[in-house]
């Protein structure tokens, strides 16, 4: 693609990335073919290519974002799909996340969508925080219909991502150090996770319990959020600052990987090398943290763990965070066949189901059509368990199936000799 960038522009070292992303780009439209977007409604502007020349015309003009820009650049899931079909290696997750800073800093949203993306921002972070709202959030719950009649479907779709059953907190996964069960062969250490923590902290239980009875000294250090979502609305001063406190802790801790249990929180570490570049301070500390970081089917698959014999039939659901952000596409699967699980690949496997971090609040009818449409494909294959490596899709599909969805870990926790997790453990 030809750009325009003047040098005075091109000093900029933002827009001196941008150029080089935006120059790799044929206009070829392979990664239409695997935009969930673009798939259901056929716009060519909610497509990576339709939304790159929207970011193009934006950054190379060096004005305000405007409405139509900002529309479709919102729409964006951040599945990464189009990164895994594009011929020609053009990093559009680099793109949009600068697209996305230029629109916070540049353009005046309305003052209802300012509000409810401040408090996102502000209360999903905050595991303390987050609970209470939830909380809340429940007693509110029956006045969804209101809402929905009003018109104001977002804070509609905010009451309905809300479990009708809040986990309580567990001591196994709270910050500390625990030690290894047998005789030590590692330290590693684990993110405690801002949202995770509160709406499933039986995740990182099984991945202590896992991990510990394999040898390893797990570490889990008091920061709890890595930065991701503000990073992905635009806010870059807090999703830095965040990740600048988590670097400081695992440094600290003096480990030998980072493990993730939430795969969309697994790209934003990956590509802490990336996002503090320009910070002399942080920059070789960022790099090195970003190559000790695995997300936990990463770190198992390279065990090799003997098999075991549990024969219950999983529909698999790849997250696209990890078979697209972090190109994990068959390790998973390995594992849980290891395990003795029927592991059934699902249609339409690249496909988003449309959690993506807040994208199921803020764009609640795109995101309702992806889960249907997931959730259906899902139930073609006959399951009796959902697996999966990502929180947002474990909430997303939950809330839609009567079929357990569960982290592959907890199965993986199980099938080793841990406890039967709880949301199976009436079905067996």
């Amino acid at each position: 693609m030809q750009t325009h960038f003047t040098d005075f522009q091109l000093r900029d070292p933002h827009i001196a990335d941008a150029n080089q992303i935006l120059r790799k780009c044929v206009h070829c439209g392979f990664c239409t073919a695997t935009c969930p977007t673009y798939v259901l409604g056929g716009d060519e502007l909610d497509s990576p290519r339709g939304r790159i020349y929207l970011i193009k015309n934006m950054l190379e003009k060096g004005e305000p974002a405007t409405a139509e820009t900002v529309k479709h650049v919102d729409r964006c899931l951040s599945c990464l799909a189009c990164m895994s079909t594009c011929p020609s290696g053009v990093n559009y997750m680099h793109l949009v996340d600068q697209a996305r800073v230029h629109i916070e800093q540049t353009y005046r949203r309305p003052w209802i969508d300012r509000l409810q993306r401040a408090v996102l921002a502000q209360v999903m972070p905050r595991p303390s925080l987050f609970r209470l709202a939830l909380i809340a959030a429940r007693l509110a719950k029956p006045l969804r219909p209101v809402f929905e009649a009003l018109g104001a479907a977002r804070f509609a779709a905010l009451l309905g991502v809300v479990p009708s059953r809040l986990a309580s907190p567990l001591a196994m996964g709270k910050p500390g150090t625990y030690p290894a069960a047998t005789s030590t062969k590692g330290r590693v250490a684990l993110l405690q996770g801002c949202v995770q923590s509160v709406l499933d902290p039986a995740i990182n239980a099984a991945t202590i319990r896992l991990l510990t009875r394999l040898g390893y000294e797990v570490v889990v250090t008091r920061e709890a959020c890595c930065g991701s979502i503000p990073h992905h609305m635009g806010r870059e001063k807090d999703a830095l600052e965040r990740a600048r406190a988590a670097i400081d802790q695992w440094q600290a801790a003096d480990v030998e990987h980072i493990i993730i249990t939430a795969s969309g929180c697994g790209v934003t570490i990956k590509d802490y090398g990336h996002m503090l570049r320009l910070d002399p301070a942080y920059a070789e500390m960022a790099k090195a943290i970003s190559a000790k970081t695995l997300d936990i089917s990463e770190f198992l698959a390279a065990l090799e763990l003997p098999p075991a014999q549990k024969a219950l039939r999983v529909a698999y659901h790849s997250a696209c965070t990890l078979q697209h952000g972090q190109q994990l596409k068959t390790q998973p699967q390995k594992l849980l066949r290891n395990a003795g699980f029927e592991v059934m690949e699902v249609p339409e496997g690249h496909l988003c189901c449309g959690s993506a971090g807040t994208y199921n609040i803020l764009q609640p009818n795109i995101a309702a059509q992806l889960r249907d449409r997931k959730v259906a494909n899902i139930l073609s294959v006959k399951p009796q368990i959902i697996a999966t490596g990502n929180i947002g899709c474990i909430n997303q599909l939950s809330g839609a199936t009567e079929i357990p969805v569960l982290h592959m870990v907890e199965l993986l926790d199980w099938a080793y000799g841990g406890p039967t997790p709880e949301k199976i453990a009436n079905q067996l």
